[in-house]
């Protein structure tokens, strides 16, 4: 099983991700996103505030990727490329918990994403 680690984790919650999706008509879309938190393991989620085309892709194809950097990338770059299967919620547990998110307080978190990681490259 893919297993996120403490570093990575870290790396994940405190930088924006790119967050890619794929069309309806096999190109990809990309976005980015900042409201993320591991939640398990090989599971992170991401709040939904103001997506569009990303949930429909989603709601059509559940893979993903995403990419992720440090912030002082020209000093010392560390990077990963992270891959997966998203599922898409309006209630339940884990809207629920999008909503309780302090980075959502004046947010409209109209849904969570949850993404199961498959795979985890480093890329630098």
């Amino acid at each position: 099983m893919i297993k996120i680690s403490p570093d990575l984790k870290k790396l994940i919650e405190e930088n924006a991700m790119a967050f890619a999706t794929v069309g309806e008509d096999g190109n990809p879309h990309c976005i980015g996103v900042a409201f993320i938190k591991v939640v398990s393991d090989n599971q992170i989620l991401i709040t939904n505030n103001y997506m569009n085309q990303t949930i429909r892709n989603i709601l059509r194809n559940p893979n993903v990727a995403l990419a992720v950097w440090n912030k002082n990338w020209q000093e010392n770059c560390i990077g990963y490329l992270l891959k997966g299967k998203a599922e898409y919620f309006t209630s339940g547990e884990w809207y629920e918990k999008v909503k309780q998110m302090p980075e959502n307080k004046n947010e409209p978190a109209k849904g969570a994403i949850l993404v199961t990681i498959t795979k985890i490259k480093k890329l630098a």
